[in-house]
């Protein structure tokens, strides 16, 4: 490996030399991604590279209708199951191309569904009862996490997969669960289910240690909402001893986290988390008692996203929630008020961090974020490597290095 590392290395020397002449313009940017006629969309998830954004919008005849949107196309509705007046959109796989959420059929129930351009809405099924609705998606699209009713009228998470059709994930002990996020390989569940004593808890579900009630930060309920692409972070909200809803971020060494509210304020929860679990967004009441997005970072705390990026919302326009980030951290979506058309949108920030080619993280695309990419070069696994994030770091991801080599230095 070090061999072929070696002879690469001087065999992109031109290329290299070509693209040391280049830089990228640090950009930042907000995106109100508008509606399908109503006067209101809200954004759920993005794809690795921040093109794709989910969600659901009214259309013109107030009917709520999953979207998937793209600088290029817009926002396009995706319609509904056959029969159907109404969808939302939860998921998408990593680069775009997988969209997952929930869709009323023509019996009037909801269904979990799979969308693909080439196939169009899937239905999932359910547990043998009437109801599903699918919240997460693998990276690679392939397992899909979310809730379903047994024929006992008994709500389940569930993992599917198209070789194995929806497998119940059980309970904490309750009669109630419920999934909401997915690792990047699949392999790690997350949600939250009654236990024994009908109280809500976060769970972390693997399929050799099962269920895991995650505990809560003094009160008796939680929720998980995101988990980190190996599965190690989890992050949801919980009430503490004095019953105040407070974002969390748990892991096995260090257990829940409370990661407090903005300035003044009395309540938080979290929504989304990055790849390597360092980066957290949720929403959170600031200390008037209204929702604002946050970002949430060890070394910086909760920040209230509309005081970072102030310079971009001259116009009155606010980030309510945030619900989703990109692999990377650098784009984040969610809902807010676009002060321009006087309507509740959702919206795509583009933070500019971490520039194109950035592996290590450090503003600066170098030789460092070169070789790191040459020495994983052919492996396999979602991590700052794999640039891209297709699960395997190959010539897309050398590639994505050398086009933005010298960006930031």
């Amino acid at each position: 490996m070090k061999h072929w590392a070696q002879n690469g290395l001087k065999a992109l020397t031109g290329a290299w030399v070509l693209a040391l002449l280049a830089t990228v313009a640090w950009s930042q940017s907000i995106t109100w991604l508008g509606t399908l006629g109503g006067r209101e969309s809200e954004a759920y998830g993005v794809s690795a590279d921040g093109s794709v954004v989910v969600g659901w919008s009214y259309n013109a005849a107030w009917q709520s209708r999953a979207f998937r949107w793209t600088a290029s196309g817009g926002m396009q509705d995706l319609g509904t199951l056959p029969g159907g007046n109404r969808s939302e959109a939860w998921g998408v796989s990593a680069d775009g191309s997988v969209v997952v959420g929930w869709s009323y059929n023509a019996a009037g129930y909801d269904r979990a569904f799979r969308w693909t351009a080439s196939g169009g809405m899937q239905d999932l099924g359910t547990l043998d009862g009437d109801w599903s609705w699918a919240y997460g998606v693998s990276a690679d699209g392939s397992v899909v996490v979310g809730g379903a009713y047994n024929a006992a009228g008994q709500g389940r998470a569930f993992r599917w997969t198209a070789s194995g059709g929806m497998q119940d994930l059980g309970t904490l002990g309750g009669d109630y669960s419920a999934a909401y996020a997915v690792s990047a390989d699949g392999s790690v569940v997350v949600g939250w289910s009654y236990n024994a004593a009908g109280y809500d808890r976060a769970f972390r579900w693997t399929a050799s240690g099962g269920m895991q009630d995650l505990g809560t930060l003094g009160g008796d309920w939680s929720w998980a909402y995101g988990v980190s692409a190996d599965g190690s972070v989890v992050v949801g909200w919980s009430y503490n001893a004095a019953r105040r809803g407070r974002a969390f971020r748990w892991t096995a060494s260090g257990g829940m986290q409370d990661l407090g509210t903005l300035p003044g304020g009395n309540r938080s929860e979290a929504w989304g988390v990055s790849a390597d679990g360092s980066v957290v967004v949720g929403g959170a009441a600031n200390a008037a008692g209204r929702g604002r997005a946050f970002r949430w970072t060890a070394s910086g705390g909760m920040e209230d996203l509309n005081t970072t990026y102030a310079s971009l919302l001259t116009n009155g326009s606010v980030l309510i929630e945030a619900r989703a980030i990109s692999p990377d951290g650098r784009y984040i979506v969610g809902w807010g008020y676009n002060a321009a058309t006087g309507r509740t949108e959702a919206f795509l920030l583009d933070t500019g961090f971490p520039r194109r080619g950035d592996v290590d993280r450090n503003g600066c695309v170098d030789d460092a974020d070169l070789l790191a990419v040459l020495s994983a070069f052919g492996e396999r696994g979602y991590r700052n490597e794999d640039l891209n994030w297709d699960g395997v770091i190959d010539d897309a991801d050398l590639l994505q290095v050398l086009f933005n080599f010298g960006s930031g230095c």
